[in-house]
């Protein structure tokens, strides 16, 4: 049986649809109170404004990152370069299933909402922070296979700006190719990251060795 969802739920989730397929400015307070069956009233007791409600869902964003993007993808492998592959894997199925008409609603927002809205800017960062800060952790798990010096966070980040890029071209050329290209392109730049060290210490070997003769 369906979970019945209680009115501040239902307003969220009608908020996060409707944000993600209009935009927040081109959804109406009308367009939120008839998708979500609720009345004005009802609305303001629990939301002061539009803007308080994106709040809310950006809120509902962090918390979901785990349970519903992270520990899915961590759960296909314990190898932190195939867990980042498959967070990315991921959202190439959300294309797919959207006929390409997919778009990170995290970046939509950020784009959209003025700069001068803080505390919605706010809560996008931390969004994104949380996604960076996951994608660090498998990082961290093969610092020992990097150059040393390889700034981590810089290279968590990387990830992140290629799937935001890559969603967005997709969906502009209605393909998933654009992102498929990104992705290969990534999973060289980590081939390359994780055989700089190995061909490094090779190559000392040899040097070592060229010396010892």
């Amino acid at each position: 049986m369906p979970k019945i969802l209680h009115t501040r739920e239902r307003l969220i989730e009608s908020a996060r649809y409707l944000f993600w397929e209009r935009g927040f400015a081109g959804t109406s307070m009308t367009d939120l109170l008839g998708h979500a069956g609720v009345n004005s009233g009802s609305f303001y007791h629990f939301f002061e404004s539009k803007e308080a409600l994106l709040r809310a869902v950006l809120e509902e964003y962090l918390q979901a990152l785990r349970p519903m993007v992270v520990d899915p993808a961590f759960a296909q492998s314990d190898d932190p370069v195939a867990r980042i592959f498959a967070i990315l894997s991921g959202y190439r199925g959300r294309i797919l299933q959207t006929d390409c008409k997919y778009g990170c609603p995290l970046g939509r927002l950020a784009l959209e909402i003025d700069p001068e809205n803080r505390p919605a800017h706010k809560l996008i960062a931390e969004n994104f922070q949380g996604w960076i800060g996951a994608v660090r952790e498998c990082v961290e798990q093969m610092k020992d296979r990097l150059l040393k010096g390889t700034d981590r966070e810089a290279l968590a980040t990387y990830v992140l700006v290629v799937m935001e890029g890559g969603v967005m071209l997709s969906r502009s050329y209605a393909s998933v190719e654009p992102f498929d290209r990104a992705v290969r392109q990534l999973r060289q730049h980590f081939e390359l990251l994780l055989g700089a060290k190995a061909r490094r210490s090779t190559k000392a070997k040899r040097l070592a060795a060229g010396r010892r003769m």
